[in-house]
């Protein structure tokens, strides 16, 4: 029997959700960049978690290191005791110098004392999908235990969020999607998602009606422009990832 799915009495996040802590603002996947969102008036953010060598859940959303951190090579390959000495924010800009790769822990700690809800993306180093999944669900179930809001796990993966079904399956998932497949709805329903999560354009009056008549909720990313975050809003979607967090005000909810 496949674990049961989550289940949400409402939906309990907000539609404006700050793409990897600030977006484009701030080193990406940073403390300093949910700090940044957070002076934004941002209380949801989104972010990408992996596994280092040793297993300790940790945001970068790339599988190398060399794009946002001094480091070189993949990410996964590391134990987290050498990810921990890198530093995440000089490839940014002088400002964010000497900023650390967070673990997911310290995501969490944050999120919590300040009030902020988070959506996971599950980002697994290639060939961990299962693994990645079920060892970051785990975690995100201790580190959120008795909060009134779970974390939304996301992925592109099935299998990643098979694996957190497996081992948390009563926190919420999403299904991440880049093109709609033959069967995309059926397969998020089959993994038990509460969500679709996808690239903006690819929502219409029809998809919309679709997933929301499925029971599930309508996301989307990386929206950074008026008009298509307007038309998101007429469509009746639920969610809005954007970098633009000095663009778009969340405190209309609008």
């Amino acid at each position: 029997m496949s674990a049961p799915s989550p289940t949400l009495a409402h939906w309990p996040y907000p539609r404006w959700i700050a793409h990897r802590g600030a977006g484009k603002l701030a080193p990406e996947n940073t403390l300093a960049a949910f700090r940044l969102g957070a002076q934004h008036g941002y209380r949801m953010f989104e972010c990408d978690a992996k596994l280092s060598a040793d297993g300790v859940p940790f945001l970068m959303h790339d599988a190398t290191l060399q794009r946002t951190s001094n480091g070189t090579g993949t990410g996964g390959d590391l134990p987290w005791s050498a990810l921990a000495q890198l530093d995440a924010g000089a490839w940014h800009s002088r400002a964010f110098a000497g900023e650390p790769l967070p673990t997911l822990e310290n995501a969490a700690r944050y999120c919590i004392a300040n009030h902020c809800l988070l959506n996971i993306e599950i980002k697994p180093t290639p060939g961990v999908e299962e693994e990645t999944g079920r060892v970051v669900a785990a975690h995100a179930a201790r580190l959120w235990q008795g909060q009134a809001v779970p974390p939304l796990l996301t992925s592109f993966q099935p299998a990643a969020l098979a694996g957190a079904r497996a081992s948390a399956p009563h926190l919420p998932r999403g299904l991440l999607l880049d093109t709609l497949p033959q069967g995309w709805l059926s397969s998020a329903l089959e993994l038990g998602c509460v969500a679709i999560v996808c690239n903006h354009a690819l929502w219409t009056a029809d998809t919309v009606a679709q997933v929301h008549g499925a029971g599930l909720r309508t996301l989307s990313y990386t929206v950074n422009d008026d008009w298509a975050a307007q038309r998101l809003l007429d469509l009746g979607t639920d969610g809005i990832i954007t970098d633009r967090v000095d663009l778009f005000s969340p405190a209309s909810e609008g």
